[in-house]
């Protein structure tokens, strides 16, 4: 009996999320949260967490594209056009989001697993909105949008967005030359970054967190890439991202018959499965409600500011910032750094209680810089 190729990605999809959602759950890798113990707690290990699987993702991603393993040109991330008014917008909408709603997407996807009632609704309304913004009401005005603002870099004789066909193009120097001097530079401040942190050095807990989910990125690619290379039933090469595959998770479970399970869903079914595993296994599954009105409607408003926002950035802290910057893609640069920008706004919000309180705040750090200088 021959197994479908849809089925085989769709398996190993699940598995990998299944890791995925087991080790985010254990070592309580975050994106929100790393912002949220750098600006509370002056705490960088979950921060430099991040970049370490920023780091091993995009040393891995360029080795398979080097080897010839995968064509990287082929994934979403870099298509010539540019829309750099989405990546802005959706970023920091999205990085303002996760504030109100206690988590980034995929942070989202593990508190559910782990019983968290308040989690189950932002990803509910989340994956709601990101679909309208995909496929719905939101839509119409998405594509307006993308039309308007995109550039167009094949008009300047380049094939994708890749920083690497930039500098080649600039330079004159060989693609791959310049390939691995960007690889080798980028991934190389980010570990020096990382690992020059006596704190990081020492924390087991945020090493392994960030090298398996890094890890997990490349693995993404070999199964869409390898595994699901078919000529009569191609998968589209793909790795992690949680922001759009919510949504279309919503639609398969309320159209079951004729869906296909594609790797976007089966990897987050994977990672609430793993989530709640691990959970079980520490005894840290209860269900947790909301303890006010006013909780409840952050929720709803950081649910659908995510799910709007990670479909015009095309990705969230994992899909942009992690998978995206692994594609060392212009537009996944900037909406890792808009994605930056909205997530402190969130929490100087969630801080001083109003947008005018966060505009003076941001207005007298300034100031207090320029009288520093």
């Amino acid at each position: 009996m021959v197994v479908p190729t849809s089925t085989l990605v769709a398996s190993a999809a699940l598995l990998a999320g299944v890791v995925f959602g087991a080790v985010a759950q254990r070592t309580r890798f975050c994106t929100m949260g790393a912002l949220a113990d750098m600006v509370f707690r002056q705490d960088y290990r979950r921060w430099r967490a991040w970049l370490l699987a920023i780091a091993v993702a995009m040393l891995g991603t360029q080795a398979l594209h080097s080897t010839g393993v995968i064509d990287m040109y082929q994934s979403i991330y870099l298509r010539p056009q540019v829309g750099w008014l989405g990546a802005v917008l959706g970023g920091w909408l999205f990085g303002w989001g996760m504030t109100l709603a206690g988590g980034c997407a995929q942070r989202t996807l593990v508190h559910v697993g782990e019983g968290n009632l308040r989690a189950l609704i932002a990803a509910v309304t989340m994956g709601i909105w990101s679909y309208m913004t995909l496929r719905g009401l939101t839509g119409v005005l998405r594509v307006h949008l993308e039309t308007a603002t995109h550039v167009d870099l094949s008009r300047a004789g380049l094939a994708s967005q890749s920083i690497v066909d930039l500098l080649a193009l600039w330079t004159g120097m060989p693609g791959l030359l310049v390939r691995w001097l960007v690889t080798a530079a980028s991934a190389g401040v980010l570990l020096w970054y990382c690992f020059r942190d006596r704190a990081f050095r020492t924390s087991c807990r945020d090493i392994v967190g960030g090298v398996v989910v890094g890890l997990l990125i490349p693995a993404g690619w070999l199964i869409t890439g390898v595994l699901g290379l078919d000529v009569f039933e191609p998968t589209p090469l793909a790795s992690f991202t949680f922001v759009a595959p919510v949504g279309e998770s919503l639609q398969y479970l309320m159209t079951f018959t004729g869906a296909t399970v594609h790797f976007g869903i089966a990897a987050v079914g994977g990672v609430v499965l793993g989530a709640w595993v691990m959970a079980l296994l520490r005894r840290e599954f209860r269900v947790e409600g909301f303890r006010d009105t006013p909780e409840l409607l952050r929720h709803l408003v950081g649910g659908a500011c995510m799910g709007v926002g990670g479909v015009l950035a095309f990705g969230c802290t994992i899909g942009q910032g992690i998978t995206g910057l692994a594609t060392l893609a212009l537009g996944s640069v900037l909406a890792w750094l808009a994605l930056l920008v909205g997530g402190y706004c969130g929490l100087a919000y969630l801080q001083h209680g109003s947008v005018r309180a966060v505009c003076q705040h941001l207005g007298s750090r300034k100031v207090a810089r320029q009288g520093v200088n």
